[in-house]
């Protein structure tokens, strides 16, 4: 189980779109529990916490690390953005995290549960970096999913992992100066990938001039030092903006006196829903582009009909024509009423991942995982689309290097940089709502 301590076919090739898939970033604000929110937007909210310490006796777990004969649950860590301006993949990300541990606990870890310990990082690096000291440091965690924001994952990985032997996997940082960091591995593809079809789709559609604005943090200038590389025309504005500020005029006034007409958003939803609002009220006019962040139903409720009619949005998707992942979509639609993201499906195979990275370790330590971790979905063993799969494997002798996970994101594959495969969908706003329009493999 989970328990949020804030209160308590060959995938590898090029996968074609074949209409308006539902996994675009479509994300909801969060409904926190009773120290973060009261849960009035109809989210799902936590599951409250035992109040346990995480000890190695709650654990099961020796001083050592081994499992001890113990049945009690392996318990490993999450830092999520259970509050603040990337609250809405939080939600999400919680929602594919649950569905995936109901599926690993019908089925079981060598006769044990996988409990999951979720802490909020604030969307802040430090809020990030207490969070994961306190799973790392007080829970013993060997294994830490996190974070959302790149910042956040490589304020963590620095400051509380780094020179350790505990496992860290991103659910959804695409910033590209992760890939720097091969310790740190992540779910979600590198944003170079969105950049440098950005700057193809702009120019395909006729457009030699455009204007940027990013948010003022790692993912925002890593994607669009990346853009600048990759694009072939001129830049007539490129300038950072801070996060949750009230207003973004003086942005959008910039934009709009560039003299550009291709304008592209390199930043949050509710950032981006200020600016357009500002810009419909002004009667600016631009053609508008961006990178994954900026989509959301966040956006689409707090933005005026007609106020983006036409933006193409590139952001990291899910194979979306595959059984898996169909079946996925489906549980999730019956359990929430509302199609996955794919941050949803990142966050759903690093649980998948961390488990079946358990079941094939020799111990349950760190350095044991360290071991396993990328071997269970490489691509020499058995393919295995589910958990149930991909376990029997290990479970009628077969070691790390004869299971392939195939994730319902995609084959996980991480390379040397511990980066995996990518794939990429493009968006645009029709009739204010989004719409698949187009895939490439990242």
């Amino acid at each position: 189980m989970s328990r949020n301590s804030t209160d308590l076919t060959d995938r590898r090739t090029l996968l074609k779109l074949t209409g308006g898939a539902g996994v675009a970033a479509l994300s909801g604000c969060l409904s926190t529990t009773d120290d973060g929110g009261d849960g009035s937007d109809g989210s799902d909210g936590g599951d409250g916490t035992d109040g346990s310490d995480g000890t190695d006796e709650e654990n099961g777990t020796d001083d050592d690390g081994s499992d001890g004969g113990d049945t009690d649950a392996y318990e490993i860590g999450m830092v999520d953005s259970l509050t603040g301006s990337l609250s809405a993949f939080g939600e999400r990300n919680q929602r594919g995290v649950e569905l995936a541990l109901r599926q690993v606990n019908e089925v079981g870890i060598d006769g044990r549960e996988l409990d999951l310990i979720v802490e909020d990082s604030e969307s802040e690096n430090q809020g990030g970096i207490a969070a994961a000291q306190k799973l790392v440091n007080q829970d013993g965690v060997p294994f830490l999913i996190g974070a959302v924001g790149s910042g956040v994952s490589l304020a963590i990985y620095e400051s509380v992992v780094q020179d350790t032997d505990v496992v860290q996997l991103s659910q959804n940082s695409t910033g590209l100066n992760l890939t720097e960091f091969p310790g740190l591995l992540r779910m979600s593809p590198s944003g170079r990938s969105q950049s440098i079809a950005l700057a193809d789709i702009i120019a395909d559609d006729g457009y030699d001039e455009v204007a940027i604005t990013y948010v003022n943090n790692d993912y925002g200038q890593s994607l669009t030092d990346a853009f600048v590389d990759a694009w072939d025309g001129d830049v007539a504005y490129n300038n950072p903006h801070d996060q949750e500020q009230q207003s973004y005029s003086g942005v959008v006034s910039e934009m709009d006196g560039s003299g550009a007409d291709a304008w592209l958003f390199i930043t949050y939803q509710a950032e981006f829903a200020t600016m357009v609002n500002e810009v419909y009220s002004s009667g600016y006019e631009a053609q508008f582009y961006g990178a994954d962040s900026v989509s959301g139903d966040n956006v689409i409720e707090n933005t005026p009909e007609g106020s983006m009619e036409g933006m193409k949005i590139v952001v990291p998707s899910a194979p979306v024509e595959e059984e898996n992942y169909q079946t996925f979509a489906d549980e999730f639609e019956a359990e929430y009423d509302q199609q996955p993201t794919s941050w949803a499906a990142y966050a759903y195979d690093c649980v998948m991942n961390a488990a079946l990275a358990i079941q094939a370790a020799d111990e349950f330590s760190g350095s044991a995982l360290q071991d396993t971790v990328r071997r269970v979905s490489g691509p020499e063993g058995e393919e295995a689309t589910s958990f149930e799969a991909a376990s029997q494997i290990l479970a009628d002798g077969g070691g790390p290097d004869d299971v392939d996970y195939q994730g319902v994101s995609g084959p996980i594959d991480f390379d040397e940089n511990g980066d995996p495969v990518g794939f990429l969908q493009v968006l645009e706003v029709q009739d204010h709502d989004y719409e698949g329009v187009d895939f490439v493999e990242g």
